[in-house]
């Protein structure tokens, strides 16, 4: 087999899990919305995902991938969450094709093209002592390199020092089986990364995250990447499942509000995805899913 025929299965595995994962989270996440039958919002009708089909647009209108666009609103448990997957292609353009140079991917000056694949997620939520979460993973290719990325991170408005610890020890125990450091590399690049450095504070409670993840062995690293998906859903399930019940006052919204505000900017200002999904040419709707429906700013 050559490696481009190999790198050909890779990706197809890749997109095929991300793809899986996605249909596991939606079923769940209106699982969620069906079974919520005491508490605030419970007298609404329960929520369902409205999915659109994304493309990424060229200059050329050659095909250039595209994906599946998640979105739910106005739930009885989620105010509004979207899980997106995309499987883009094509050829950088000069902005993106400088960045990746700048990062040291090998070959990118003389040979743009590149593939990308991947699920993000972003959810806010009805009930403030619910927190809002993040999780996403991807693969991306060129000619001469490759390589992983992403993770998960939660954002409550309102702490709880069993639900962060929670979050964090299970996605320790889906990572600890790749290695005694891993997790701890991870949380620490997550709380490097989810930091705001205009507010002098992080966005959130932290979580894990990676990027340009190659150890040489793919593998492994897609191994790797497949358990920071399947962390995801018992990390936040339960937190979520406990909080959605609980009484809030109008100053517990207020405060969701605000810390929605913290979430915007990083996404705008900061994020690494959301700058290559619009230097690319995805759509901009799904790009932009992970902002809150309503925020604050004082």
């Amino acid at each position: 087999m050559t490696e481009t025929t190999d790198f050909d299965a890779r990706k197809t595995r890749a997109s095929d899990w991300f793809r899986s994962l996605r249909d596991e989270i939606v079923a769940a996440f209106e699982g969620l919305e069906a079974t919520h039958a005491t508490g605030p919002f419970s007298a609404s009708e329960p929520g369902r995902f409205e999915v659109t089909p994304t493309t990424r647009s060229t200059e050329d209108g050659s095909d250039a991938g595209g994906g599946l666009m998640s979105v739910m609103r106005g739930g009885r448990v989620f105010e509004k969450v979207g899980v997106n997957v995309s499987t883009v292609y094509g050829t950088l353009g000069e902005a993106a094709q400088k960045s990746m140079a700048a990062r040291g991917v090998p070959g990118i000056e003389t040979d743009p093209r590149f593939w990308a694949s991947g699920i993000s997620l972003v959810a806010h939520m009805q009930n403030p002592h619910a927190p809002a979460v993040h999780m996403n993973t991807r693969m991306f290719w060129t000619p001469n390199a490759w390589w992983f990325g992403g993770g998960s991170d939660l954002n409550p408005c309102i702490e709880y020092a069993e639900d962060t610890a929670h979050f964090h020890d299970t996605q320790k125990a889906w990572l600890d089986p790749h290695g005694a450091t891993v997790y701890p590399e991870l949380k620490a690049w997550a709380d490097e990364y989810f930091y705001i450095p205009h507010r002098k504070r992080a966005r959130g409670v932290g979580g894990i995250f990676m990027d340009d993840r190659n150890t040489g062995d793919w593998e492994a690293d897609f191994a790797l990447t497949q358990d920071i998906g399947r962390a995801f859903l018992p990390a936040y399930l339960p937190l979520v499942e406990k909080r959605r019940v609980q009484p809030f006052s109008d100053a517990d919204k207020d405060a969701q509000l605000v810390h929605r505000g913290l979430y915007a900017e990083y996404n705008l200002v900061y994020d690494r995805g959301t700058k290559f999904g619009l230097a690319t040419g995805h759509d901009a709707n799904a790009v932009l899913m992970s902002l809150p429906p309503m925020a604050k700013w004082v």
